[in-house]
């Protein structure tokens, strides 16, 4: 039973990545672009941005199904609520604190990983406007930003060594 309630969550936390790319490239920039535009061009120098709203949107499902799950006896929607919480948590750290740096913490990483997201994410940000997007999701990365951090990796490595 707890093995598959720990499936259960982590089946919910890995397709919330799949969800998470799917909301962001057909509604975050399709008809709800209005919502999320003040992230990619940043007229304002608030803390908070009307993207923020997000955040409630995506929280409430997890909610939701923490709430049922918990008034019968822990069932599966419990655990499916606790993927979808943990993963907005990893999306907030990730996301605000690592990428966006909204808390001046963990600004230098020799991670090839973390290195990734930040040039996908980058990449994501270079289109101001809501059309030619790229690199919708959050912790998948392609394989090609992964190549360019590794090679940049090899390179400043091998001029330290020359």
């Amino acid at each position: 039973m707890v093995l598959t309630n720990i499936l259960i969550t982590l089946g919910a936390f890995v397709g919330m990545e799949a969800v998470a790319w799917l909301a962001h490239k057909y509604l975050m920039h399709g008809f709800l672009w209005t919502l999320h535009a003040d992230h990619h061009k940043k007229e304002t120098t608030d803390f908070l941005e009307r993207n923020d709203s997000f955040f409630l949107i995506f929280a409430t499902p997890g909610i939701i199904c923490l709430f049922i799950g918990m008034q019968n006896d822990f069932n599966p929607l419990f655990f499916i609520g606790l993927g979808i919480t943990l993963y907005g948590m990893a999306y907030f750290f990730i996301h605000d604190i690592f990428i966006h740096q909204r808390f001046k913490v963990l600004r230098n990483s020799d991670n090839a990983y973390f290195k990734a997201l930040r040039r996908a994410h980058k990449m994501h940000h270079k289109h101001l406007g809501k059309e030619h997007g790229e690199c919708f999701g959050m912790l998948w990365v392609p394989i090609k930003y992964f190549k360019q951090s590794m090679d940049k990796k090899k390179s400043a490595t091998t001029k330290v060594s020359s």
